[in-house]
């Protein structure tokens, strides 16, 4: 058990399953915005019987922590997704809402004390349950059709060396350089294969232009932050490489 102490406020949800699972199926933590222009409302949707929506737990501006469904219990965040061989995430997962008004509601940056309170309560969970750095993602990964939270503004990378989830290893000016550079056919096909073995959409052969672009847009929300353009470029494909090579 991690000697990490998290002190949390008590705000539960009825939106959850009401069979208990066991600490071992727990995989995943799942980060999101609340995309609401308030933060009481984001916390009166989250708790309300009637919205079908919830999560382990909301962070609000100030960092506090709201504890909204106990970690046993099955909260309802993730909806339809899938990460490697793992399919509806709802069940092997730990949701963390991050109050943030979202993309529909101009888009703002995390303040301070939430990246902290995340970067706490993420380590107490890494630790508890034996979360893999490759299994802490954003509502976007496993759902890149969908969704954008929790954003390009989140600190992947920050969070990554302090431990939580992971980043690539390559110099920002030399990747740069890659940034708009067009793939030939067999350097995209490497792309595909490597975002796959990630974690993105495992059957390739349903990939298409389309989703191929969804998940491109999330791949550099969480990796190539500066610019959001669903294009694969060859700073995406040297990106995915080191990353492939470092999960090894």
């Amino acid at each position: 058990m991690s000697k990490i102490r998290i002190n949390t406020t008590f705000n539960y949800s009825p939106n959850f399953d009401l069979k208990k699972r066991k600490p071992n199926q727990i995989k995943f933590i799942i980060f999101h915005y609340t995309g609401m222009k308030k933060e009481k409302d984001a916390i009166k949707r989250l708790t309300n019987l009637n919205s079908n929506v919830s999560s382990h737990f909301l962070i609000k501006n100030d960092g506090e922590i709201l504890t909204l469904v106990p970690e046993l219990y099955t909260a309802w965040h993730a909806g339809n997704s899938s990460w490697q061989n793992f399919k509806s995430i709802n069940k092997y997962s730990i949701g963390i809402e991050i109050s943030n008004s979202g993309h529909d509601h101009k888009y703002k940056k995390f303040t301070t004390k939430q990246i902290k309170a995340v970067l706490k309560l993420s380590l107490f969970l890494k630790k508890k349950y034996k979360i893999k750095k490759e299994f802490i993602l954003g509502h976007s990964d496993i759902a890149p059709e969908r969704k954008k939270d929790p954003g390009e503004k989140f600190p992947w990378e920050y969070l990554s060396k302090n431990k939580i989830g992971y980043w690539h290893k390559l110099d920002k000016k030399e990747l740069k350089k890659q940034r708009n550079v067009v793939l030939n056919k067999n350097e995209k096909k490497m792309y595909i294969k490597n975002i796959n073995k990630i974690g993105y959409l495992r059957k390739i052969n349903k990939i298409n232009k389309i989703n191929l672009k969804f998940i491109t847009m999330a791949f550099q929300r969480r990796f190539r932050q500066a610019l959001i353009n669903g294009m694969i470029d060859k700073e995406c494909l040297n990106i995915s490489i080191n990353l492939v090579k470092n999960l090894k």
